[in-house]
């Protein structure tokens, strides 16, 4: 059985945040353990409130999982204060894992800031250097690369300035742009474009998580970074594609779309 951590906040309506990232590794058959950073208040509708865990309690459990159950890969999600990012950057410094998916979230989908302004340059300087792959979509990207994306020439230079931060590699993901949902990977020598079919729903709430948490299950499993990326795309396409009406506002993916109607989520 391979593992997967993922590091990120929890989500009390299970769209995203650590709830998404569990069902993610569920669906691929790996085991799923979890490092809680932050716990929201949180529905379709939006985020009534955030209650962030000690930065000592976050530390304390990542010592936890890897003393015991030393992961395959790791994914990080919300990580909103300084405080926290420094905590998971000890963390990571003292167990060294390899495989480490940074999806830098920083925005919900109902609008909520889920990182403090002034965590963004601690984001940048204790966590990209140590990630294996970094995910943010056009907004994020452009926060990170100081640059407003419009096109794919503006996620490829994007990409080029993250990757200038310290990152090993990057997706920048192109899902609010228009026509094909197109993202660009950078490897620092070559630009991969993977696309799927966009899918014509506004129950996309948690996306980024999944796809992110996918990729990780797929490192886990043994996979290499491009294949990972491109299984994570065919199974966050497929979430998307039998999201769940649920709520009132924004419906989460449907992280078990795949074993619903036969499919494997490490087919493509």
């Amino acid at each position: 059985m391979k593992l997967a951590l993922t590091i990120a906040g929890s989500d009390s309506g299970g769209g995203a945040g650590i709830q998404a990232d569990l069902k993610t590794y569920s669906a691929h058959g790996v085991y799923g353990m979890s490092v809680i950073t932050s716990i929201t208040a949180q529905n379709t509708t939006g985020v009534l409130g955030i209650e962030d865990i000690s930065p000592e309690m976050v530390f304390l459990q990542m010592k936890a999982v890897f003393e015991d159950l030393y992961p395959d890969a790791v994914k990080i999600g919300m990580v909103s204060s300084e405080g926290i990012i420094k905590a998971v950057a000890e963390g990571l410094k003292t167990y060294k894992p390899d495989k480490v998916v940074l999806d830098p979230v920083m925005i919900s989908k109902s609008g909520s800031h889920l990182l403090k302004p002034e965590a963004m340059e601690a984001l940048k300087r204790e966590l990209i250097p140590l990630s294996l792959v970094v995910t943010p979509n056009l907004m994020e990207a452009g926060a990170l690369s100081g640059m407003e994306i419009e096109n794919k020439e503006d996620m490829k230079e994007a990409a080029r300035r993250i990757l200038d931060l310290g990152a090993r590699t990057v997706v920048v993901k192109g899902g609010h742009l228009t026509g094909d949902a197109l993202d660009v990977f950078y490897d620092g020598k070559e630009f991969y474009e993977i696309t799927s079919e966009r899918i014509d729903t506004e129950n996309t709430h948690g996306t980024g998580c999944t796809f992110s948490s996918a990729i990780a299950a797929n490192l886990a499993l043994g996979y290499d970074l491009l294949e990972s990326i491109k299984r994570a795309k065919h199974y966050i396409t497929g979430a998307i594609k039998n999201s769940l009406d649920i709520g009132h506002g924004v419906g989460p993916t449907n992280h078990f779309w795949n074993l619903r109607i036969g499919g494997d989520a490490r087919e493509r």
